[in-house]
């Protein structure tokens, strides 16, 4: 035993212990280390939750993660174009882009831009050049559907009891569900601090969509699943070919649509014309017979009016209706038309702290009054000629 025992000392004088960090370095490394831990550890007690963990500690492997203070405005600008039952989605290095399509004749885009989220990180995957005369990769940004009501559905779960305290108001107040009427009362989630978190993560093509709400200490993980995009082709929309371009408060644009609903009209015309009346929209086509609203042509009413050419171009009245909620919400609104008589319409919302979100919709006409604008052009004729 004893000869075997001084014979490994010996053996271990020859093959000292040497560690992996050295000596002269363990304290700077370990001084890093803990720096890094109180970092993470701040972060997370500024956020409030353990659900900024997969956007603070495993970003490279995740598509998308994103972390947003309120599902409100995200709630809002999706419900704008709740016409359909399957979402398209696009993710961006400036944020996600939703878009609906209402059988070719309508389409509505909403846009989560980065401003509306504390933390937003996306991983696009490049493309790689196939030619040498390429030589900068583009990004190609992930794409896939998801259920617009089960999406819708979940943003709420949290908020069901202020969703039906603002929906009450808007009731009484159609224009209560503006963005920036939505003041938040002594009972409201948000006033007693209870606003929680949302946080999204994407992590790549065939996994779900995960959201991961967090409020009062109470978490709910909801896993959307994906489909494979079927979304066809934008509704051409020529900008170099513009008859008209109209900037008007979206409140205005609403109440005409309400002026004109009563009649229960099947077609809505819309005309637009250097001289008066400058803007028209008529309803036709219902049981209780036509009616008219007219803009006037001044600064209070119409910021920008623009018209190259008289513009005459009849579309369903329904599906124009269907961006009501966008006119709700919005603060004003871009009317535009080209040549080939689709009628744009872009929303500006103005979103409390992150700046203004857009919603863009097309819609595509089925019949042209051939008639009124005849009828329109002769009017002209007798009263003069158009300022050029």
């Amino acid at each position: 035993m004893d000869s075997s025992l001084h014979e490994v000392w010996q053996a271990a004088a020859g093959s000292p212990f040497i560690p992996t960090v050295g000596k002269d370095s363990q304290f700077l490394i370990a001084f890093v280390l803990l720096v890094l831990g109180f970092s993470l550890g701040g972060a997370f007690a500024l956020n409030r939750s353990v659900v900024t963990l997969p956007v603070l500690a495993v970003p490279a492997s995740l598509a998308l993660a994103a972390v947003a203070s309120s599902t409100r405005p995200l709630y809002q600008l999706l419900k704008a174009i709740n016409f359909t039952n399957k979402v398209h989605v696009d993710i961006t290095e400036n944020g996600l882009r939703f878009a609906a399509d209402h059988a070719r004749v309508m389409q509505g885009v909403a846009h989560w831009s980065k401003g509306l989220f504390t933390t937003y990180t996306a991983n696009l995957p490049t493309a790689h050049a196939s030619t040498e005369d390429d030589e900068d990769d583009e990004p190609t940004p992930p794409t896939f559907q998801v259920s617009l009501p089960a999406l819708l559905e979940t943003l709420q779960i949290f908020g069901a009891a202020d969703a039906a305290a603002r929906q009450a108001k808007a009731e009484v107040d159609p224009y209560r569900s503006n963005l920036r009427n939505y003041r938040a009362d002594a009972f409201s989630n948000q006033t007693l601090g209870m606003s929680g978190t949302c946080s999204l993560s994407y992590a790549q093509e065939g996994e779900p969509f995960s959201i991961l709400l967090d409020e009062s200490g109470v978490s709910t993980t909801c896993n959307l699943t994906t489909y494979v995009p079927e979304i066809p082709d934008d509704i051409p929309f020529d900008i170099e070919d513009l008859s008209f371009k109209i900037i008007t408060s979206a409140r205005w644009l609403l109440d005409a649509l309400t002026e004109l609903a009563p009649t229960s009209p099947e077609k809505l015309t819309i005309a637009a014309s250097k001289r008066e009346p400058y803007l028209r929209l008529t309803s036709s086509g219902g049981p209780l017979g036509s009616s008219s609203v007219d803009f006037a042509n001044g600064r209070d009413l119409l910021e920008t009016f623009s018209v190259k050419e008289r513009w005459v171009q009849t579309f369903k009245f329904d599906i124009i209706k269907s961006a009501s909620e966008a006119m709700r919400i919005a603060s004003k609104v871009s009317l535009r038309g080209d040549g080939q008589g689709v009628l744009s319409m872009q929303f500006m919302v103005e979103v409390e702290g992150s700046g203004p979100s857009f919603l863009d919709f097309r819609f595509v006409p089925y019949a042209v009054c051939e008639d009124e604008g005849e009828d329109d052009d002769e009017e002209m004729e007798d009263g003069g000629q158009e300022d050029s």
